[in-house]
């Protein structure tokens, strides 16, 4: 009655990881216990004692099956790293070669091999030296056994020695137990020449007082752009450039590119100064020493170029080249005001001051060719023809305004000539012919061919020619220092007039108005004195066209010379011939009249 304490030991542990059972120590309550229990073990035990003074000796159990040698050391192999020494002797650079092997023993049938690691770009025969064989020992007929190997010992095969150092921890393992002593393992030797190549592992050392790694994270992709000019016209055939300088606030770096406009005549090149770290000041060296050669390191450079050492409206030297800024971008403008404290971006104007246009002065004309064709070659080393009116050429062709002139002279044989001026209205040209006239001792002919006749005072600056209502009775009309007088018009300048009166002065159209009013008047009392029976317009059209038709078929005929042998004959100038005159006027031109179409007329 008088227990209070009634706990358990504890029975139940953990022992390398795995669960067992303890007899307890002390009873309920921490009493001793004085009756001795076994385990669970010794219980096992127990049950597998037989009993032999019971029930005699008992039965062996039968023998282990037999496992061959091929099944035992099925894909066990021994291997061992090794070397070999090969002479180079046609080399200035490396007399010997090291050759880093492995040496494979297989337990399965005592078959050797020897393997080299590839190695990229040796030029060597490397892989497989010696294939899978049982390798002879000596000259008796012995084989290498893997009694024969350990490290630290030389092998030779096929008159090549190896040098083993050292093998993998299943070899060991395996020597180990079947009571072989090994040596202790050597270090492996390289290839001198292989080392000497090879490029030194570059070692970084970030300051502890900046860190680049911050510095690229927080101004990764920021660039300050500034706008400069690099002004070289001292040198000779120099001018002023612009370019844009990029600073990369990443790393430091600066970037010039150019600036090409369209047709600047300069090969595509982006890049003036590729992207890198520019020298400032440099550290005091030798004249001699080879800066155009050797890379710019940071034992040469006493300070780089950063962010503070741009401004705008100031010049900077970068790599022996001045750059004026004048200008620069919004963001860069923010950088500046936010990290130095910088408010003076007044950008500076470097546009280029516009040239004095210097007056071209046209020379004289010299009376060759017309006056715009020879313009021409004074604007330009191959002229172009100047352009033609088409609209105009093509409404007025085959119009020919004509007229009777004559020459105004004091010689009173040049009084009687008489000459026909033409007037094209395609290309206001004019040509003047002369009519020959039998027994005069003058050769006629074409006296002008066709050409813009100028007017009187006019000048290579202010060119005027002769128009169609320059041309009146009685007016006069000097053509290359010859002066004419117009006495007389054809009845197709009055039409040609009438039907266009809005295009001519009326001063113009009234003076060829009286002069073919005479004629009106004779051809009207003409009529009145012969009455012939009155026909319509249409009977009339058609027998013109039918008079037109005839003469067509004659193509010998020369319809100028007609009109010129008509007028002749014309002496009153009244316009109008006889019958009989006219019939044979057309017999001695050989015209064929016909006398139906005669009566008609």
């Amino acid at each position: 009655p008088q227990k209070t304490s009634f706990h358990r030991s504890q029975t139940l542990d953990y022992r390398n990881g795995c669960t067992f059972f303890r007899l307890p120590t002390v009873g309920i309550g921490g009493d001793r216990l004085y009756v001795n229990q076994i385990s669970e073990s010794e219980l096992d035990e127990l049950s597998s004692i037989r009993p032999i003074l019971t029930y005699g000796q008992a039965k062996r159990a039968p023998p282990s099956d037999f496992i061959p040698a091929y099944v035992t050391f099925d894909k066990k192999i021994l291997k061992f790293d090794a070397y070999f020494q090969e002479d180079v002797p046609l080399s200035a650079e490396e007399h010997y070669r090291i050759r880093q092997v492995g040496i494979y023993y297989y337990l399965e049938d005592d078959s050797m091999s020897v393997m080299e690691p590839v190695v990229p770009n040796s030029g060597l025969p490397q892989g497989k030296l010696v294939r899978r064989q049982r390798v002879p020992k000596n000259e008796h007929g012995d084989h290498y056994h893997w009694k024969d190997l350990n490290r630290g010992m030389n092998i030779t095969m096929y008159g090549r020695t190896y040098r083993i150092v050292d093998c993998d921890p299943f070899t060991q393992v395996f020597l180990e137990s079947q009571g072989i002593e090994l040596n202790p393992p050597e270090k492996m030797i390289f290839d001198p020449y292989t080392e000497l190549r090879r490029m030194p592992v570059r070692k970084y050392i970030t300051p502890s007082d900046f860190d680049q790694l911050k510095q690229f994270l927080t101004y990764d992709k920021q660039v300050l752009r500034f706008y400069a000019t690099w002004d070289d016209t001292n040198s000779m055939f120099g001018e002023k450039r612009p370019y844009i300088i990029h600073y990369y606030l990443a790393d430091d770096t600066v970037e010039v590119r150019e600036i090409h406009e369209p047709n600047d005549g300069r090969d595509p090149f982006p890049v003036l100064i590729k992207r890198q770290r520019l020298p400032k000041t440099f550290v005091d060296k030798k004249t001699t020493f080879p800066s155009c050669v050797l890379e710019i390191s940071d034992q040469e450079v006493l300070e780089w170029y950063t962010a503070k050492d741009f401004a705008v409206g100031k010049s900077t030297t970068l790599l022996g080249r001045p750059f004026f800024i004048y200008d620069c971008d919004e963001f860069t403008r923010n950088f500046y005001r936010d990290k130095f404290g910088i408010t003076d971006f007044q950008p500076v104007d470097v546009k280029k001051k516009p040239l004095e246009e210097v007056p071209q002065v046209i020379p004289p004309y010299n009376g060759f060719g017309f006056l715009e064709d020879s313009l021409q070659n004074c604007f330009s080393l191959l002229p172009k023809p100047p352009r033609k009116d088409v609209i105009k050429m093509l409404e007025n062709d085959h119009k020919v305004l004509r007229y009777q002139v004559a020459l105004e002279s004091p010689n009173p044989e040049d009084r009687k000539r008489r000459f026909i001026l033409s007037y094209f209205l395609s290309n206001d040209m004019i040509s003047i012919y002369e009519p020959p006239v039998r027994n005069s001792g003058i050769i006629g002919g074409k006296y002008l061919g066709k050409t813009r006749v100028p007017k009187p005072g006019s000048t290579t600056e202010n060119a005027s020619y002769y128009e169609p209502s320059d041309l009146t009775i009685g007016s006069t009309v000097e053509v290359f220092g010859h002066r004419f007088i117009i006495t007389d018009a054809d009845e197709y300048v009055l039409n040609y007039m009438e039907s266009n009166a809005e295009s001519f002065p009326a001063a113009t159209l009234q003076s060829l108005r009286d002069h073919f009013r005479p004629r009106q008047v004779v051809k009207d009392t003409a009529i009145s004195d012969n009455p012939v029976p009155r026909t319509s317009k249409q009977e009339l059209d058609e027998l013109i066209v039918q008079v037109q038709e005839e003469l067509k078929l004659h193509n010998y005929l020369n319809n100028r010379n007609l009109q010129d042998e008509f007028l002749q004959h014309d002496k009153d100038d009244s316009g109008i011939l006889d019958k009989g005159e006219f019939l044979a006027l057309c017999n001695s031109l050989n015209v064929p009249t016909s006398n139906v179409l005669v009566n008609k007329v």
